[in-house]
């Protein structure tokens, strides 16, 4: 077999030679496939079995180099390049200020025939969770806790890729001044929404840290809706409401009397626990990370040039944000109500060291809060 093969390969390299000599002075490597009719054998032992011949497999090319006579495999090119870019991008936030945040992305999503983006608002998170939970969505803004509660119910399937909203979160009072710190609230009922996500957590958190038993010395009434808070304080003398922005501002400029009585972003830093309160997240599926890595960080740029938007220029922003077809809140609320809104992209390493220290004070408060265990390290997209 060895002497068979020596034989053939002496031979094709013999009448290649042949070839090339009549080309005076070329020195150019040149390349035959492996198909070309060998020289007939002339000898019993340089016949070579049909079995023995090089194999070809499929897609691929088994060329001879015309100086040495050896063999060598090429890789065909491939015809397409597959994963390069999704047909779209499925974005989904809240209504509030996460939306608001990325509404100059929104809107040049629907002015804009090229662009990848399809967003689409929805007003509570239990809306947004079972799309998440099936992957009918790439990225989404969520309330922090919730970001940490589908990674544990998912195993693994998504990724924080930054903080868009630090502490947005007032207990505000109609008609009254009974409400000057946390311990003002034991015996109170105080309307709410969020249960299950950031708002519940973090106001039973304080109340906890406060002396008060959220479970016994006060009486919360979840809503299913920041708008029924709303409806719910304004028709009540001496009623108490924990609302988000924007909406603190609707309560203000709908009814005369009410009043800011405390800001637990505030609340939160007097605590002095090593901790930032943060109120939402981005999060995206790890599917579409790893698949899109370009994608993901056009969209990271895309989305910081719309905050950078949001925060330097309220007028133009709150134009958007009211505007018909996006519609998260009036122009004139959401130009009183950005500068309190702390809209942000925090991302990277600063993003997991704080969005971190919050999830460990919610974990060693109530650990269900964030889905029964701190999430893993592969939670914090950092680039």
């Amino acid at each position: 077999m060895k002497k068979t093969t020596k034989t053939l390969t002496a031979l094709l390299t013999a009448a290649l030679l042949a070839v090339s000599a009549g080309c005076a002075g070329n020195t150019q490597t040149t390349t035959t496939t492996a198909t070309t009719p060998a020289p007939a054998a002339t000898t019993e032992d340089t016949e070579a079995p049909e079995n023995e011949q090089p194999e070809e497999t499929a897609g691929t090319m088994l060329d001879v180099d015309a100086e040495s006579g050896e063999t060598q495999t090429t890789e065909p090119e491939p015809d397409t390049v597959i994963g390069e870019a999704p047909d779209e991008v499925r974005i989904a936030a809240l209504k509030g200020p996460t939306a608001m945040g990325m509404v100059q992305l929104i809107d040049n999503s629907m002015t804009d025939e090229t662009s990848l983006y399809t967003c689409t608002i929805y007003a509570a998170p239990d809306e947004l969770t079972p799309l998440i939970i099936k992957g009918e969505v790439d990225v989404a803004c969520i309330p922090a806790n919730l970001a940490s509660v589908l990674y544990n119910k998912t195993d693994g399937a998504i990724e924080t890729i930054g903080i868009n909203t630090l502490g947005v979160l007032y207990i505000v009072e109609n008609g009254t001044e009974n409400v000057n710190s946390i311990a003002d609230l034991k015996g109170k009922t105080v309307y709410a929404s969020g249960q299950g996500s950031t708002p519940e957590y973090a106001l039973k958190y304080l109340l906890t840290q406060n002396g008060i038993d959220p479970e016994t010395d006060v009486t919360i009434e979840w809503k299913s809706e920041h708008a029924e808070c709303l409806t719910a304080i304004t028709g009540e003398q001496g009623g108490i409401a924990m609302l988000p922005q924007p909406f603190v501002t609707t309560a203000m400029m709908k009814t005369e009397g009410i009043r800011v009585a405390l800001d637990l972003t505030k609340e939160w830093d007097a605590l002095d626990n090593g901790s930032a309160m943060l109120t939402g997240v981005t999060i995206a599926r790890k599917e579409f990370i790893d698949a899109y890595p370009d994608v993901l960080a056009q969209f990271l740029a895309d989305y910081k040039a719309s905050v950078d938007f949001v925060t330097s220029d309220t007028d133009a922003a709150a134009a958007l944000i009211g505007k018909e077809e996006i519609n998260i809140i009036p122009e004139a609320v959401a130009k009183k109500a950005l500068p309190a809104c702390n809209i942000v992209l925090i991302t990277g390493n600063e993003m997991k060291d704080k969005l971190s220290g919050y999830l460990n004070v919610l974990f060693d408060a109530d650990a269900k809060s964030v889905g029964g265990k701190l999430p893993g390290e592969d939670f914090y997209y950092v680039g």
